[in-house]
């Protein structure tokens, strides 16, 4: 007679203690499984355009489809997109780049997380923004990299102190991760501290992760990369991709920008982990970026005046005041006022009057005392958001 199967625990490495998670998802989950019961959500916690992805990119992705670009494609990308990215880049950031220098991904995240495997080693430092995106943060401690946190404060309309960042500057320091526009404050970094901040490196052997994922959606100016300063693009890896400016974000499409030789070691990375990245979409990508830019510029705008209602808004509320952003879809306001933490607050806002808000903490220590809203939504719901708030504060503050 056969003994019965022992129940085994368990036996997780590690290093999966160290890795973080995207709070959006999670407010995203529990807002659905409100609405499921027949409360009515207005979901300003994603962070995701709201927009159609524009019909000359689908149709693109339809023909390729209907012309059998359904097989596997070179990792590091087709060279069509490839090429077309080479030429967008060198044409808006001001260098020469080629299709060598090009490494496609199923979205941007990938980006991260291979720099950090390709180069952090163990108790290698890595400079990034808090509050800022949560995968920086996660990937950084996954990897065993020491993350240094510089602080972004609302008296600098959250663009980053480049005397704080050159303080924390040392021997140890592997990578300086930048992001502008920024989510979740949507500060923007002026060209001037781009520019200090390449001084501040001066010749160290320092790379730094330029996260230009919203630089089409800045709201005033021209976006500036620190690849453009001279001296830095073999040093830089630029992030960027097709989510949040073709509205594109579940087609799974991002790229870097970096010198030929790391692109080689991050394609043998994505060689062994998604092999390549479907081939239609990056069909379509071709199309996104040689086709009609009016679906761009049109969405940045709505995003800019909706920011602007919003926030109007905002600090006409109790306990609420908030900064105009320079760009992305994201308004950040300070509710310290109200006397609630953040996540409290966060979640009575979703189960009590049904909106939908991600705490400030979702994106590191210092955004505690900030909720952030995302604006991919109408100005209609945008509105009554805004008076769902107003009627909660008016009862509990």
């Amino acid at each position: 007679m056969l003994a019965p199967p022992v129940e085994h625990g368990l036996l997780l490495a590690r290093r999966m203690a160290r890795l973080g998670t995207e709070t959006a998802f999670e407010v995203l989950n529990k807002a659905r499984a409100l609405e499921r019961q027949g409360k009515s959500i207005i979901h300003l916690e994603i962070g995701e355009p709201d927009f159609d992805t524009p019909p000359n990119v689908v149709e693109a992705a339809v023909d390729a489809l209907h012309s059998g670009w359904t097989h596997y494609g070179p990792s590091a990308g087709l060279p069509e997109l490839r090429e077309a990215i080479a030429e967008y880049v060198s044409r808006t950031r001001g260098v020469s780049v080629s299709t060598d220098e090009v490494v496609v991904v199923p979205g941007g995240k990938p980006i991260i997380f291979f720099t950090m495997l390709a180069l952090i080693e163990e108790g290698d430092e890595v400079i990034y923004p808090n509050p800022g995106f949560p995968i920086y943060e996660s990937m950084i401690n996954y990897v065993g990299g020491r993350a240094v946190p510089i602080q972004l404060r609302e008296e600098r309309d959250f663009a980053m102190d480049v005397d704080e960042l050159q303080s924390r500057i040392t021997d140890r320091t592997k990578l300086i991760i930048l992001n502008s526009p920024q989510n979740p404050t949507g500060g923007v970094l002026p060209r001037r501290d781009i520019e200090r901040t390449a001084r501040a490196i001066g010749d160290r052997n320092i790379v730094v992760l330029s996260d230009e994922i919203y630089s089409r959606l800045q709201f005033e100016g021209e976006p500036f990369s620190i690849m453009s300063v001279p001296g830095m693009q073999k040093r830089t890896i630029l992030l960027d991709g097709f989510s949040k400016t073709y509205a594109m974000t579940g087609w799974r499409m991002g790229y870097g920008v970096m010198r030929a030789d790391l692109a080689t070691h991050i394609t043998r990375l994505m060689t062994n982990s998604n092999s390549c990245t479907a081939s239609f979409t990056q069909m379509a990508g071709i199309e996104a970026l040689h086709g009609d830019q009016g679906p761009v510029d049109n969405m940045r705008a709505a995003f800019e005046e909706r920011s602007r209602v919003f926030v109007a808004g905002l600090n006409r509320i109790k306990g609420f005041s908030c900064r105009m952003p320079k760009g992305a879809f994201y308004v950040f306001p300070n509710i310290t006022q109200t006397g609630w933490k953040s996540k409290p607050l966060a979640d009575a806002l979703l189960e009590q009057v049904g909106v939908a808000a991600l705490s400030g903490t979702a994106f590191g220590q210092f955004g505690e005392g900030y909720l952030r809203f995302s604006v991919a939504n109408s100005l209609q719901n945008l509105q009554q958001a805004l008076e769902r708030i107003d009627q909660w504060t008016k009862q509990n503050l």
